[in-house]
């Protein structure tokens, strides 16, 4: 399978891996160029496991050939290697003995990493389907915990701006009580890097059960948020649950946000362009008279 995403794959699946399983993927996404050059039974003492655990996670991965599997591998630590070949070279998480500067370079590869990747696995189709929604929708609330709640707030600000009735919800029992108020002429949007948050997965599917549409932006497909949307749209951030906190996934919703809102801008492209002038215009007379 050939497609340039075996690592994107990888990173999608841990969640949903066995306990041997999720051992080799952690060892493949923590040092591929390794595990690239390892034979079967190498990978298999690697990770104490079994070629047996081997042969059934490349054959997850869609690979009838360990071969295969492994020159895909080499692959994709070349496109890496090329996509950051501009940035300080550095390895592994960033752990308490990193100087300030290696901390830097570690972060700007990850977040570098999370949108490159997210734009090679972002669904064009799924993508198109989430523009036509907003498009159509007399009002488009969004909601997330954490981090994500940040993101859910940048594209409710993304499409005020641009005269969409928009609104951010900041604690769950105010989304909850929104979603149960919105109908089929409405859209609920959901932001969750695991797909597991119970009061994100709880916004969505009361905001289904009322007849709204339905987008998640998680990075697992398979995730309960996503069997709760009408739409998903993934990302590809460089952590799961066994990666440092709130880094490349925040960076890599962010990502598809602005894809989403600029879709929606670009299909409405005067009356957008318009706006946007209108309300910068508005900000920067603000500016100017307070510095008068």
């Amino acid at each position: 399978m050939a497609d340039g995403k075996l690592l994107i794959r990888i990173r999608a699946a841990v969640p949903t891996l066995r306990p041997t399983e999720r051992r080799i993927a952690e060892l493949v996404v923590g040092d591929p160029a390794g595990a690239a050059n390892l034979s079967i039974a190498e990978l298999a003492a690697r990770c104490e496991t079994s070629t047996t655990s081997v042969v059934r996670f490349y054959k997850r991965m869609g690979y009838l050939h360990f071969k295969d599997f492994t020159i895909d591998l080499t692959r994709e630590v070349a496109r890496e290697e090329l996509a950051t070949s501009n940035l300080p070279e550095v390895s592994g998480d960033i752990d308490r003995h990193d100087s300030l500067e290696g901390i830097v370079s570690k972060v700007a590869m990850n977040e570098t990493l999370s949108i490159a990747d997210t734009a090679r696995a972002l669904d064009m189709a799924a993508l198109g389907r989430a523009v036509a929604l907003v498009l159509a929708a007399r009002r488009i609330d969004t909601f997330g915990v954490g981090a994500s709640a940040l993101v859910g707030l940048d594209l409710q600000q993304k499409l005020s701006r641009i005269g969409r009735t928009a609104i951010n919800w900041h604690d769950s029992h105010s989304a909850w009580t929104s979603a149960a108020t919105l109908n089929a002429t409405c859209v609920a949007v959901a932001v969750s890097h695991t797909g597991a948050t119970v009061d994100t997965v709880e916004f969505l599917a009361i905001a289904r059960k009322s007849g709204a549409a339905t987008i998640a932006i998680t990075n697992f497909r398979d995730s309960p948020l996503a069997g709760t949307a009408d739409v998903t749209l993934t990302t590809a951030a460089r952590e799961t649950e066994f990666r440092s906190g709130a880094l490349g996934s925040r960076i890599a919703q962010l990502m598809v946000v602005d894809c989403l809102f600029t879709g929606v801008a670009q299909a409405s492209y005067d009356e957008s362009m318009a706006a946007l002038r209108n309300t910068y215009t508005v900000v920067h007379d603000r500016i100017i008279h307070k510095r008068g």
